[in-house]
């Protein structure tokens, strides 16, 4: 893929290297030349210093065939205004802005952009260990599904996955094994030790921790 980053902060050089490490044709731009020195001599992709919004440079970052695009400065309107160039003028498939202000995601929302706001990201993962320590409501963008992680102990040893699924409100959808991941089938046999990872109906949670016997967890 050929991936535009803007912003050569915390995220963005680590995103950067990420991407240029797995082979992805990387140019990532800031307004400052200092600020690709956090990319290291590992990273194998391009730099451009100036606006994420400017025309020009985004040509020479070879926005026309970009697949993707990605807004990470510490600003919200930068963010913003980078984003809607790269999708409305250069028609970039996928575009992420990244933004701090929750009051605004509904804003960027509704441009049709993808949006990650670490703001709540990181209070959602906050509260979820505080409250759930197993559930973890952010790794699906919708307050109506979260993950939870079942532990596979005492009655559910020598079950199946299709045992321990609810239609419509659980799902296991993967297994961390011993020896790895694995993503069962209904007739998988539970193993001590095992992980489950289940989607999970928010509404349902309370029933299925009881259900299971995580009341207490």
């Amino acid at each position: 893929m050929h991936v535009i980053i803007v912003g050569c902060g915390r995220v963005g050089s680590e995103l950067a290297n990420l991407l240029s490490g797995e082979g992805h044709d990387v140019v990532i731009i800031d307004k400052e030349q200092k600020s690709f020195e956090r990319l290291g001599a590992s990273f194998n992709g391009m730099t451009s210093v100036g606006n994420g919004f400017d025309l020009n440079i985004l040509k020479r970052a070879g926005a026309e065939k970009a697949d993707a695009f990605c807004a990470v400065t510490n600003g919200d309107n930068t963010n913003l205004i980078s984003a809607q160039v790269a999708k409305k003028i250069f028609k970039i498939p996928k575009v992420i802005a990244r933004i701090y202000d929750p009051q605004r995601a509904h804003i960027y929302g509704a441009l049709g952009l993808d949006i990650i706001s670490g703001t709540i990201l990181f209070a959602s993962m906050i509260r979820d260990k505080v409250i759930e320590s197993r559930f973890s409501s952010y790794l699906i963008e919708t307050k109506d599904l979260g993950v939870l992680e079942i532990e596979v102990k005492d009655e559910l040893v020598g079950k199946k996955v299709a045992d321990v699924n609810l239609p419509q409100e659980l799902i296991v959808v993967a297994i961390k094994k011993l020896k790895g991941v694995i993503i069962p089938q209904p007739e998988t046999v539970l193993e001590q030790k095992d992980v489950l990872l289940a989607a999970v109906k928010v509404a349902s949670l309370a029933k299925i921790k009881e259900k299971l016997g995580l009341a207490g967890e």
